[in-house]
This record gives C-alpha cells, structure tokens and sequence, in this order.
C-alpha cells in the first residue's frame, strides 16, 4: 500500500490533499482555540454556539455546492479542476490571514465559509480520481492512504494552531503567515496531478436545480452506493458532534489548550489506525464484512467517553472511536467508488457530501439543542453510541454475506494449514461457475473462504436443512439441490437459481459428482453442470482439493462427523485452474480438475 506514495499517479494527488485538510483544520482549530481560550472577543456569544457555527459554515457548502460540483467534475479534468481549485484555497487564505492580522472573527467566518466552498468542490475531484488512476485491488489501500493522511493533517494542523495559540495575540500573525504558504505550496504541487480526463463527451452545462436530481439518481441507481453513502453520513454525522464537543469536553477535564490538542490527535491517531486495518483485513477486497463491526466499535468507544473522568482515559477512548471509526468507513468509500458509474462517479461522490452535510448539520444542531437546554455531555455520547449500535446492526443485516465470509476466512485458517495456489485467477467481478471435486462437507467452505469475495454454492438439499445449520446456510447464500428422482420441483428451483445468480454476476461454486465421495476418488461429473452453462454460458474454473479425504468432515471412518478427529491443523492443498469454455463437457471438467489432484500428488512426491 505504502509503494503508492511512490508513484505519480498517486502521489501528487495525495500530498494535495493532505496539505489542504492540513490547512482547513490549522484554520478552523485556531480559530476555535482562540474562541475558547479567549485570545479573540465571541461578541458576548456562548461558546458553545460559536463552536457549532464554525462547524456549520464549514459544512452547510457541502449541502448547498455538492451537486453542482460534482456535475461539474464529471464534465471536465478533474486534474485541471484540482488545480483551480488550489488557488481558489490560495485567495481564501488569504483572507483568513487578514482577519487574524485585524482579530476580526467575521472576517474569519467568511474565510471559512470560503474553504468549506472548496473543499465541497474540492472532493468529488479527489475521491472521484482514485478509480481512474489506481486499480481495483489498490482502491481499499488508496482510500485507507487518503483517510489516513486526512486525519494525520487534522492532527498536525489541530496540534500547530493550537501551540501557535498558546503565545497569545502574537500568535495569530504567524498562522495568517503559514496558511498562506501553505496553500501556495499545495497550488504547486497540485500541477503535477495526472490528467483525469471526463468519461462523458456531452457539452457541459451546469445548472444547480438538475444537479442535485442526477447526484441523487446517480446515488439511488445501485443500492450498495446508496448504503454506502448512508453509511459513511451516519459516521460522519456522529464525528462531527464528537469533534464540535471536544473543546467543552476538555474545559471540563480542566485539560486548558493541551488537552484539547491530545483529544484532537486521539481521534484523528485513532482513524488512521483503522484506516490501515482495514486495508490489512480487507487483503485487496472491499472489506465490508470489518464494517458492522466497526459501528459497534465506534458505539463502545462513545460510551467509554460519556463514563471516563480523567484526559488519559477520554484520550484513549477516543483512540477507539477512531478507529472504529476507520474500519467502518473506508470499506463504505471503496465500495461507492467501484459501484458508482464511470460518468457519474463525481456526481455519486457529490451525493454523498450532500447527505454528509445533511447528517452532519443535523448532528450539530442536535447537539446545540441538547447541551443548550442543559444536558450533560456525558448523555450526549451515550446517545450517539445507541445510534451507532443501530448502524452496526443495519450493517451487519445488510452485509451480512460479507461479515460471514470474514469470519469463515478466520476459522478455517485457524483449522487447517491451507497451501492455495491459483485462486487469484477467480475473477473479482462478474458471473462464473467453480467446479470441483467434493472431498468432505466443508470444500466449499474451504474455498469460499480464501477466494476474495462472497460465493454462492450449490448444496444437498438434506444437508441444507439441518437444525441449527440452516439459518447459516441461508446467510451464505446455499442453495439447496435434489435428485431428480428425490424431488424434481427443487431440482428445477435449484437451476433456476443458479442460473438468476449467474445472471446477477455472482461466483457460483457446483461439486458435479453430486456428493461427497465415498472412496477418496474423483467420481463421474453428471451432465447438469453442461445444461447450467448452456442456459448461461460463463467461464468454468476447475479446483481441485486435496487433504480433506480422511479428515473428520469426510467419508473416510463412517459417516463425517460421527466420530472424534483424529488429526488437528490438517495440511490441505487447493489447485484452481485456468478458466475453461462454457462448452467444454462434464468429462473434460472431471479431467482437469483430476490433474489439478495429481500436480499436487506429484508435487508432494518430488517434495
């Protein structure tokens, strides 16, 4: 992930942005240390509804300019975009460097409603260039980079605003000077962006109103877009209350100015720690089975804040809810990136700043309420983690396919010491039927396990209703089979279903011997897999197993399961094979997946 910093495509675009949140939050914490320690007059305005309206002005942009901007980032180069765009920050700079030099906080105000303005046009460029510049299996890590170097400026600009405060009046002239400079160096760097040319050929016209109807159509087209979006709003919403109620947290800690800065790099240390979990957990997938739990996280997190009484142990808890937070949300940022449209990504990207900012203004507003007619601080995080935990269960409902396919990685790991060669070969999108030979009753857990997305697979309709087990069949998306002879009307049920699932794009996995053996040989491969591919003709990839004969799960000693395991931490070699045609017949099937068999044999032999 890290060899991404090295190259043009990535890196230009990443320092730009890191620089930019850097400077966004060097504004933003001086000006609100300055409010909250008293460096700048509040015009006799209570904090709290000061710190809510920095919050407010620099999202509401997001809710006003999304559309727009990303209508028009998907019109033109998003590397030219990019580039106008850091000088736009260069003149709203500036202006906030007058009003530190003249301590006028609306002048302030202005300037950062001016970043806010931005940064809303600023992010569909950013996020809608990953796709274009890196590869599918390099979106998680990107993304996990780009959070990462977020939250690290957030830090560092938090950490400097805060020591530049803590001089006094002198102070504010030398943030006027390095938010400047800042953003004339970020405009440089921003030059040497690759070119990010528009997938549509239409003439551009923006128009505000029909902006923000194609952001949302585009959001709504692919309902795992718009899940992604809601969840990441739900995140963010919840991060914003947390990050706006920090300075009152810190007074009463009686932190003063430095604990304020160690809560700020709590929260932002603690997302970039999840943020490169989630890059490890996922190994090149989506992730989206890390993400439930990650909401969970982020609730825990939250109720450890509301009980804590000392600047360590907020510290700390905050760590969790960062990253939590982490390994919830950068999962939900790859998957809208990869289901989003290539002409309208911008505009999904957009989309997603609206609701964002909807949630996030909501949040503020919620927590002015509630702070203003006298509540704790404590019982509003205890709030936002019961919130968070109905995220977590909507996640895990809705992913629940992905949650149980992490989990299955994990044990069968655990159980076995697996040597799998050829599986990278599987595609990572797109419809195709596995063929393999059926060892034990867990070969398809086996493999769905180590392959790097959720697969569907064809099962005997006995064992598919076994108490206690079926619910989990069902989760993983089984489908239950029976001989014609047995029950014709689900064997019909069961090709039409295969067959929907092949139509939907899905990974379908068949044993064609029809059960498990009964000798440790390969059995004769039935004809029904040659009529599932002549209804849907997709490519065939052969996987042979070996290692699983003998073992507890399989015929070897009597029927699997009936007596105690002999061996633990087995070794199993699994062989998957070159895509073969639709058209090839059950026989030549059987044969490659047998010589899949004997390359291992002779492998171990010559071993």
């Amino acid at each position: 992930m890290l060899n991404l910093l090295r190259t043009r495509r990535f890196a230009p675009l990443f320092w730009t942005q890191l620089l930019g949140a850097f400077n966004d939050n060097l504004l933003k914490s001086a000006l609100v240390a300055a409010l909250t320690f008293g460096t700048l007059a509040r015009a006799d305005l209570p904090l709290d509804v000061l710190v809510n309206l920095v919050t407010g002005l620099l999202v509401l942009p997001f809710f006003f300019f999304s559309a727009v901007a990303g209508q028009l980032a998907d019109g033109v180069d998003k590397a030219r975009l990019a580039r106008v765009l850091k000088l736009v920050e260069v003149g709203a700079m500036t202006v906030a460097a007058l009003g530190f030099a003249m301590q006028s906080v609306p002048v302030l105000l202005v300037a950062l409603f001016a970043m806010g303005t931005q940064s809303a046009f600023f992010g569909p460029v950013k996020y809608a260039m990953l796709p274009q510049h890196l590869g599918e299996s390099e979106l998680v890590g990107g993304n996990a980079l780009v959070e990462t170097g977020t939250f690290v400026a957030i830090l560092a600009g938090t950490l400097v605003g805060t020591l530049m405060l803590s001089v006094g009046t002198a102070g504010l002239g030398v943030v006027a000077v390095v938010l400047v400079a800042l953003s004339v160096v970020g405009a440089v760097v921003s030059r040497a962006i690759p070119a990010a040319p528009s997938a549509r050929r239409s003439a551009l016209k923006v128009r505000p109103l029909r902006a923000v109807a194609e952001a949302y159509r585009a959001s709504k087209r692919d309902t795992r877009v718009l899940g992604a979006i809601l969840g990441v709003s739900a995140f963010w919403g919840a991060g914003a209350v947390v990050l706006g109620q920090l300075p009152r947290l810190a007074l009463e800690l009686a932190a003063g100015e430095m604990g304020l800065t160690v809560l700020l790099a709590a929260f932002s240390v603690g997302v970039g720690i999840g943020s490169f979990a989630s890059e490890r957990v996922s190994r090149g997938g989506l992730g989206m089975g890390v993400s439930p739990f990650g909401a969970v996280g982020v609730a825990f997190g939250l109720f450890l804040v509301a009980s804590v009484h000392t600047l360590m142990a907020a510290a700390l808890a905050l760590v969790l809810v960062g990253a939590a937070g982490g390994l919830f949300v950068v999962p939900l940022y790859a998957r809208m990136q990869k289901h989003a449209r290539a002409d309208e990504r911008s505009r999904v990207i957009a989309a997603n700043n609206i609701v964002n900012a909807a949630f996030m203004v909501g949040g503020a507003a919620y927590a002015a309420l509630r702070l203003g007619s006298g509540s704790e601080l404590s019982s509003l995080f205890v709030e936002l983690g019961v919130a968070q935990l109905f995220v977590g269960a909507l996640a895990l409902v809705l992913n629940a396919r992905d949650v149980l396919h992490l989990l299955m990685r994990r044990l069968v790991r655990a159980m076995y010491r697996l040597d799998a060669r050829g599986l990278d070969s599987l595609p990572r999108e797109g419809a195709a039927l596995v063929v393999a030979n059926h060892a034990s009753f867990v070969d398809a857990f086996l493999v769905g396990a180590l392959i790097e997305r959720p697969m569907r697979f064809v099962m005997d309709h006995r064992m598919a209703r076994l108490p206690g087990l079926a619910w989990f069949f069902r989760l993983g998306g089984a489908i239950p089979i029976a001989a014609r002879k047995d029950d014709p009307a689900l064997l019909r049920a069961a090709m039409k279903t295969v067959d929907q699932a092949l139509a939907d794009g899905e990974l379908v996995m068949i044993f064609p011997e029809g059960k498990c053996t009964r000798d440790g040989e390969v059995d004769v491969f039935r004809r029904g897999v040659e009529r599932i591919l002549a209804r849907r003709p997709v490519p065939v990839f052969p996987v042979g197993i070996r290692g699983l004969w003998g073992s507890f799960f399989s015929y070897a000693r009597g029927f699997p399961m009936s007596r105690m395991p002999r061996r633990f931490r087995a070794k199993v070699a699994i062989r998957a094979g070159a895509p073969l045609s639709p058209d090839t017949p059950s026989e030549s099937l059987r044969e490659a997946v047998v010589a899949l068999i004997s390359d291992q044999s002779s492998a171990r032999q010559r071993a």
